[in-house]
């Protein structure tokens, strides 16, 4: 497309174009888009999308700069960009960096459930369970601190890295209680993952088992409920066992059993993840996709997969 089309877009936009080429075609490519935007169109959201570029890339540099820019717009809506530089420091282990940001925005009241909960799975990540614990006693003191089911199975990974499975169970019924609206489905599927390792602790990657607990479940259970079945698709998928994915779901659609679409979505990121992106295998990818029902969106990473494979095949051939 030329620039001429590109730039009649809105910011916002502008801005989501900017995050599909990085994804696509990579960084260097997202910037040279950027540096053709005519300066009359440049705002908050375009600076922000390029920001949130740069962290996905671990740009850390060029990010701080962009970052540097946007407190100088004095945007209402610079949470979201202090949160991904939070979480950029997380990745690269920045955490001095990360506390005094977090300091900072402490400092001008601007913190959400978001910041506090990046700062959790911080902590988690190099096993400070001791400031986990601490950020958490202030979280629940906090009012402005969003507390909710997903800051508790934050702290239960926490426990479980170090090997305090009393401590562990004792958050995800704290969990449990908080479960609400949209993300039901969600929460109880991670909750029951969480459960299942504390319960299973020395046979994690026991498949045998768990089809085992499987098959007993549905000889049990006349009404269906795809959150069991996806929990073992995603295990198989996590261990590699895409065939057998792909053959018990084919299994339960021929027993007459509907899905919302999910189970395709872990399957197709399952090839996604295999980062084996031959021909029999996109095929099953692009069938996995196509499989959705209609209106339901597939997960975009798999189609940018899809998208860069066909590019590579159409460039070599």
């Amino acid at each position: 497309m030329s620039n001429k089309r590109n730039y009649d877009l809105t910011p916002g936009d502008i801005a989501k174009r900017l995050n599909l080429i990085s994804r696509v075609h990579g960084l260097e490519q997202a910037e040279r888009f950027f540096r053709g935007i005519p300066d009359a169109k440049i705002e908050f959201k375009i600076y922000a999308a390029l920001l949130s570029c740069y962290a996905d890339h671990k740009s850390l540099e060029e990010a701080e700069a962009i970052m540097k820019k946007i407190k100088d717009l004095r945007p209402r809506h610079i949470t979201t960009c202090y949160n991904i530089m939070l979480k950029l420091y997380a990745r690269m282990g920045k955490y001095e960096k990360l506390d005094r940001m977090m300091q900072e925005m402490r400092e001008k009241d601007i913190c959400s459930g978001v910041t506090f909960n990046i700062r959790l799975s911080a902590y988690v990540a190099v096993r400070d369970i001791e400031g986990m614990e601490k950020l958490l006693m202030q979280m629940e003191a906090d009012p402005l601190a969003t507390v909710d089911w997903l800051t508790y199975t934050t702290a239960a990974n926490g426990y479980l890295k170090v090997g305090n499975f009393e401590k562990a169970l004792a958050v995800l019924k704290k969990s449990e209680h908080l479960v609400r609206g949209k993300t039901r489905r969600l929460a109880y599927e991670y909750l029951q993952t969480m459960y299942a390792a504390i319960g299973n602790k020395d046979e994690l990657d026991d498949i045998d088992g768990a089809e085992k607990i499987l098959e007993e479940w549905e000889s049990n259970h006349t009404c269906f409920d795809a959150g069991i079945p996806n929990l073992m698709i995603t295990a198989y998928c996590r261990l590699g066992l895409l065939d057998k994915a792909e053959a018990y779901i084919r299994r339960l659609l021929d027993n007459g059993k509907e899905f919302d679409g999910s189970a395709w979505d872990r399957l197709a990121t399952g090839y996604r993840k295999g980062n084996d992106m031959e021909k029999s295998k996109f095929k099953k990818m692009k069938r996995a996709i196509l499989a959705n029902r209609p209106g339901r969106r597939p997960c975009p990473f798999n189609l940018v997969a899809c998208i860069k494979y066909l590019k590579e095949k159409l460039i070599w051939n």
